[in-house]
């Protein structure tokens, strides 16, 4: 593994446990070259759908864009790096048990915003906001005002 601190290959395993509900294993690494820890997480590979995009280009579910959109929509809101790993994991989880090879943009996009209207509204709109390319302020208020009425129903 290389060391994220000096780019060294070299490095030995302090810890090893279970995470994520036994889904993964964490290990704690130490750099035998700048001595610095870093902590990786292995886990089984699972076959993810490919994406169609709007222009039907395909790509593989990307983990890595579907964690860099939940962070941006939660930027500056009291959602941890754990809370949003594991909204990341029931995405995943989700669009594989659809059972499809391919998959649609917009069913990814839809499962983020399921996510984010449980974790965070402000998150939510935000992300809304980008995704549904809201054209005006009406967009905004239409979807606060859906957010209101579930909250009332609660």
């Amino acid at each position: 593994m290389q060391c994220p601190f000096c780019n060294q290959l070299d490095d030995r395993v302090v810890d090893s446990r279970t995470a994520r509900e036994g889904e993964a294993i964490r290990r704690r690494r130490e750099c035998l070259g700048c001595k610095r820890r870093f902590t990786t997480y292995e886990r089984i590979e699972d076959h993810l759908p490919m994406i169609v995009k709007k222009d039907n280009r395909r790509e593989t579910l990307d983990r890595g864009k579907v964690m860099a959109g939940l962070k941006k929509a939660c930027e500056k809101r009291p959602i941890s790096g754990a809370t949003l790993d594991a909204a990341v994991d029931r995405i995943e989880k989700r669009l594989q048990d659809l059972g499809e090879s391919e998959i649609p943009a917009r069913v990814v996009g839809e499962a983020v915003m399921k996510e984010l209207h449980e974790l965070d509204q402000v998150a939510y709109v935000r992300f809304a906001s980008v995704y549904r390319e809201f054209k005006d302020i009406d967009q905004f208020m239409d979807t606060i005002k859906s957010l209101a009425q579930d909250r009332e129903q609660r």
